[in-house]
């Protein structure tokens, strides 16, 4: 009866921490976004890792490569995007995680009508031997028509970490 006690007390225990990451990695998916709401580079820079892959259209490989393609959004002309995690898993191990979720992107046209896409994003994070997080896998699906009211209100969720 012992041995049953204490593994339920260390399934109970792991499931906590495993919940305290994912709070974690849904607190780091959000500051992501906010970096690019907040059209700070720099602090989009500190997201990613130096080897992550953004998987769209093509492939962008690494740092220098993601930020130079995502250079648009930190213009104060450019294109607005939002997104926020849905959906956050961690692996049992503690240190690789997924986390889905809607995006929403205000851009103009050429004609210069704002236009309004959505979609929904996928990140992968790894937690490093420091314990920060970071994307190394980054892809995203636009939508034909936008997400019902509850997916759209996800994108309400203020950054309160």
């Amino acid at each position: 009866m012992r041995h049953l006690t204490v593994l339920a007390t260390l399934i109970l225990l792991m499931s906590v921490a495993t919940a305290d990451l994912a709070a974690v990695v849904w607190c780091q998916e959000t500051s992501f976004s906010q970096s690019v709401e907040d059209r700070d580079i720099e602090a989009f820079k500190s997201f990613l890792d130096d080897d992550a892959r953004f998987v769209g259209n093509t492939v962008l490989r690494g740092r220098d490569e993601i930020v130079a393609a995502w250079q648009v959004f930190f213009s104060d002309d450019g294109p607005a995007i939002k997104w926020r995690p849905q959906f956050v898993e961690v692996l049992k191990d503690g240190n690789l995680a997924l986390t889905r979720g809607p995006y929403r992107m205000l851009a103009k046209d050429a004609d210069g009508t704002q236009v309004e896409r959505w979609g929904t994003f996928n990140s992968v994070w790894r937690k490093k031997s420091n314990g920060e997080w970071h994307v190394v896998f980054d892809a995203g699906d636009s939508a034909a028509s936008p997400p019902d009211e509850e997916t759209q209100a996800i994108l309400q969720h203020e950054n309160d970490c």
